[in-house]
C-alpha cells in the first residue's frame, strides 16, 4: 500500500477537518465557510462572529489558531491602573483582542500604588520601540498631574490614545464613557421611583471622571427632583472601603438612594447599609457604575451603569491605527452608558 505523498491530506484527515468545521459551525451558529475564514485569520468577519467561533473552539476543546510570529505588525504598549477593579482587566482584555486581530502584540503594563510609575513604563515601552501606546485611566485623568509626559510623546511622533478622563488641553485622540449622561440616567431612574433624597458617592474630585460625574449629578437632580433639590456629594476612593465610608455618613443623614462612582463603591455602600440595620433596596437603593462581571450575582444583584467596554476598546484600536498610519486624529469619542436594572433599586418604602 502506498503512503500518501508529503504535503497531501489523506481521506481520514479530510474527514476529520470537515467534522471539526461542522462541529464548530453548529456550536457557534455560523456556516462552515465562516468558521474556516476565522480559523485562517481571513478578513471580512464581524468581531462578534469571530468571538463566537473562538468560544466554540474553547467549548469543544480545540486549540485556537496561533498567529505566526513572522506576521507580527509590531508592539503596542497598554498601560492600565491596578487590576483590583474588574473594569480595568476587562478593558485590557478587549483592547488586547482587538490589537491581536490587526496582528499587533500588546505589552501590558499595570500600575500599582508603590510599583512602577507611568513615566517609567513609558520609557520602557519607548526603549522597546513600540508602534503606539494606549493609556487607560492614566495620569491624564488627574487634573493635578502635569501633561509634559504626553507632550513629549507628541513631540517624538509616538501615537497614543487616551481612555476615559478626556482633557481638552491634549491633542491626542481619546475614548470616554459619558459620565454626565450616566448620572442623568441614574437620577432619572431613581426619581421615577419616588426618590428625592439621592446622594452621590464618588472618587477624588481631582480625577476627571469624578468631576464629570459630579457635574452630571447636580444637573440631573435639578432636572428630575427640582431646582432646590439638595446636591449631596461625598468624595472618597473608587474602592469598597471608599463606598462603605461614604455610605455610613449618607445613611445617617437619611438618604434613600445612593449613586456610586464604581461597582466596588456600590458593594461597600451595600455593606454599610446592612451594618446600619437597614435593607437594600427596601430602605436604601444603590446604583453602581461599570457593570463588572460579578455584580449580577451579588446580594442583591446590583443595578448599575454599564460601560460599553468592547465597543470602546475597538474604537481605541481604530483610532490608534489611524494615528499610526499618519492620519491626523484629534477626536473625543464619547460612548453612552446603559442602565442595567437589577435588584438593588426599588420604589420608596416607609421606614
Amino acid at each position: 500500500m502506498l503512503s500518501p505523498k508529503e504535503g497531501t491530506i489523506t481521506v481520514s484527515e479530510r474527514d476529520r477537518q470537515r467534522t471539526r468545521l461542522a462541529d464548530l459551525a453548529a456550536q457557534s451558529g455560523v456556516s462552515t465557510a465562516t468558521v474556516s475564514r476565522v480559523l485562517n485569520r481571513k478578513p471580512g468577519v464581524a468581531e462578534s462572529t469571530r468571538q463566537a467561533v473562538y468560544h466554540a473552539l474553547d467549548m469543544l476543546g480545540y486549540e485556537r489558531p496561533n498567529r505566526p510570529t513572522s506576521q507580527s505588525a509590531g508592539l503596542v504598549g497598554l498601560i492600565v491602573p491596578e487590576l483590583s477593579n474588574p473594569v480595568f482587566p476587562a478593558f485590557a482584555q478587549a483592547i488586547e483582542t482587538a490589537l491581536a486581530h490587526h496582528d499587533y502584540t500588546p505589552l501590558l503594563c499595570t500600575q500599582t500604588a508603590s510599583g512602577v510609575t507611568e513615566d517609567e513604563y513609558v520609557e520602557t515601552l519607548l526603549a522597546a520601540d513600540v508602534a503606539g501606546i494606549v493609556f487607560v485611566n492614566g495620569m491624564h485623568a488627574d487634573v493635578q498631574s502635569p501633561l509634559t509626559r504626553y507632550e513629549r510623546l507628541t513631540e517624538r511622533g509616538v501615537p497614543y490614545v487616551l481612555v476615559n478622563g478626556h482633557r481638552d488641553d491634549l491633542t491626542a485622540p481619546s475614548v470616554s464613557v459619558d459620565e454626565r449622561l450616566a448620572m442623568d440616567i441614574a437620577v432619572r431612574h431613581l426619581a421615577a421611583m419616588g426618590h428625592s433624597r439621592i446622594a452621590l458617592a464618588v472618587g477624588p474630585e481631582r480625577l476627571v471622571p469624578s468631576a464629570q460625574k459630579r457635574e452630571g449629578f447636580v444637573t440631573a437632580m435639578k432636572r428630575y427632583v427640582g431646582p432646590t433639590a439638595e446636591h449631596r456629594v461625598l468624595t472618597s476612593l473608587f474602592t469598597v472601603e471608599g463606598g462603605e465610608a461614604s455610605a455610613r455618613v449618607l445613611v445617617r443623614e437619611g438618604v434613600t438612594a445612593i449613586v456610586c462612582g464604581s461597582d466596588l463603591m456600590a458593594l461597600g455602600a451595600i455593606r454599610a447599609v446592612k451594618h446600619a440595620g437597614l435593607r437594600v433596596p427596601e430602605d436604601v437603593s444603590i446604583v453602581g457604575f461599570d457593570d463588572s462581571f460579578f455584580v449580577g450575582f451579588t446580594d442583591p444583584p446590583l443595578t448599575t451603569l454599564r460601560q460599553p467596554v468592547v465597543a470602546m476598546s475597538q474604537a481605541v484600536v481604530d483610532l490608534l491605527l489611524s494615528t499610526m498610519q499618519g492620519r491626523s486624529v484629534r477626536d473625543e469619542l464619547r460612548f453612552a452608558p446603559e442602565l442595567i436594572v437589577r435588584g438593588s433599586t426599588a420604589g420608596m418604602h416607609p421606614r
